[in-house]
């Protein structure tokens, strides 16, 4: 073979590959999580350049297509679908969507260089009066039939998302809530499915707090932000973050709501962020659990540097829709001797055995706290005043919330790099009128029990022995 051969198949390859995307899309693990929720309205709400419209291309490319990868654990259509796809927009939605999925819309040489493979794209027809803009286009289907995709935009009002039932619906940039009701109308009775990728531009809006404040069954949120994505170098980061206004950078680099959203820890999230290591074996450990069905039950550990008041959130553990033996498993896994303090519906039998919950996990082996057995059984309470007993110290949500944003102001909690559900939860936290909502805040709670609760947490017996002969002989 030689050079000019070489080179025309290295072209020949190039152009496949570029011209089949979707067969080589190796998805982040944020974006795969997001595929993978089984959901009938779903919501993608992350930071800029992470490719979150590039994972709404691929979306919507698999279900017009059936190319579903062996990954997918998602919605899947064995059938020819009928879709939407749309942006604030005519042009938005032809410069964002149709070019994700079709390719650059004034290049007819880029066809195919989208999400959608080139020889699976069929007849497309022309939206009059915006140049180079698809009104709708075929896409052929493994089954053998044609799938339809059609492009709208927000701007052409609410009457022209009416009328026509459809599988699928793709919004890439924020809708109006009458135009993301439309949109759910629209799938309702095929049981379809609609889902959104943006960044939160305009704050804690209509369409995004029924998400944070009021998830229902069928709906799922996904926040994602620039450490999600590996492309995004440090040298990017910062050049990017050099040229936002401060309000704007929690916005674009992590896709949180700047106006209106209120968050409970207003503290830089570099501030209390910590790489791991290894816990001295002098440092007391208490582990909080906060339990759960439908929302996960979680349990968080956390270390404490005495000498320093530094509490640090080094591991954890979150799982929904599990009895408590798997969580007592998981639990135990970990060091039993660490004290696990956890909240007072634990006294609550369970339907089934009868059975308190704080006992359940007993008689699994997991080293509950206890109490007093006549005023205070064990569960959950605030440090008390000085002078009185264990266990008055109240259940006030306030109390701990201030004792934990005093200490992350402080320098006096940490939380090591690897707790990323813990930092996810941190994100959304947030007040509305003032009251704190309490949304996807397992770990924060499971989090405040044991940072509450560092009076009780203890050192391993065998490391106490040792530290207590060890300061005999201090000279110090």
């Amino acid at each position: 073979m030689n050079v000019e051969e070489a080179l025309k198949i290295a072209k020949e390859l190039q152009f496949r590959k570029d011209h089949n995307k979707l067969k080589y899309y190796k998805p982040y693990e944020y974006q795969e999580k997001y595929h993978n929720a089984i959901a009938s309205q779903k919501l993608l709400m992350a930071g800029n350049r992470i490719g979150k419209s590039f994972c709404g291309a691929a979306e919507l490319a698999f279900h017009l297509t059936g190319l579903y990868p062996d990954w997918w654990k998602g919605r899947r259509w064995d059938r020819p679908i009928r879709a939407w796809a749309g942006g604030a927009s005519n042009e938005t939605t032809r410069d964002i969507c149709q070019k994700e999925l079709f390719g650059q819309p004034d290049d007819p040489y880029s066809r195919g260089t989208g999400a959608i493979p080139l020889k699976l794209i069929g007849e497309a027809t022309r939206k009059p009066g915006v140049p180079n803009a698809h009104n709708s286009c075929m896409v052929k289907h493994v089954s053998g039939g044609w799938s339809r995709i059609g492009f709208k935009a927000y701007e052409m009002g609410r009457e022209k998302w009416m009328g026509e039932s459809l599988d699928v619906i793709w919004l890439d940039e924020e809708p109006p809530q009458e135009i993301y009701s439309q949109s759910v109308t629209r799938t309702a009775d095929k049981g379809g499915m609609v889902y959104m990728t943006f960044t939160p531009e305009s704050g804690m809006t209509e369409t995004i707090a029924q998400f944070i404040n009021d998830l229902k069954p069928g709906q799922y949120m996904q926040q994602a932000g620039w450490d999600d994505a590996p492309h995004m170098t440090e040298d990017v980061k910062e050049q990017i973050l050099a040229a936002l206004p401060p309000h704007e950078r929690k916005m674009r680099e992590q896709g949180i709501p700047s106006l209106g959203s209120g968050l409970v820890f207003p503290v830089p999230e570099d501030s209390i962020k910590c790489e791991p290591f290894e816990i001295p074996s002098h440092f007391p450990r208490i582990c909080g659990m906060d339990y759960g069905w439908d929302h996960p039950t979680t349990a968080i550990w956390v270390a404490w540097d005495r000498d320093a008041d530094i509490a640090y959130i080094y591991d954890s553990h979150s799982q929904s829709q599990e009895v408590p033996a798997v969580h007592a498993a998981a639990i135990n896994a970990r060091p039993k001797w660490i004290p696990v303090v956890w909240p007072r519906d634990g006294r609550q039998a369970d339907k089934g055995s009868g059975t308190p919950l704080a006992d359940q996990y007993r008689e699994l082996g997991v080293n509950m706290i206890k109490g007093n057995g006549r005023s205070w059984g064990g569960w959950f309470t605030n440090p008390p005043t000085p002078g009185q007993r264990e266990g008055s110290g109240g259940v006030s949500l306030e109390s701990g919330i201030m004792d934990l944003l005093e200490r992350m102001k402080t320098g006096r909690l940490k939380i090591f790099s690897t707790q990323s559900g813990l930092f996810e939860e941190l994100r959304m936290y947030h007040r509305k009128d003032g009251r704190i909502v309490p949304f996807k805040d397992d770990l924060i709670s499971s989090m405040r029990y044991a940072v509450m609760s560092l009076r009780l947490a203890r050192i391993h017996e065998v490391s106490q022995r040792q530290y207590q002969a060890d300061s005999e002989f201090s000279i110090f």
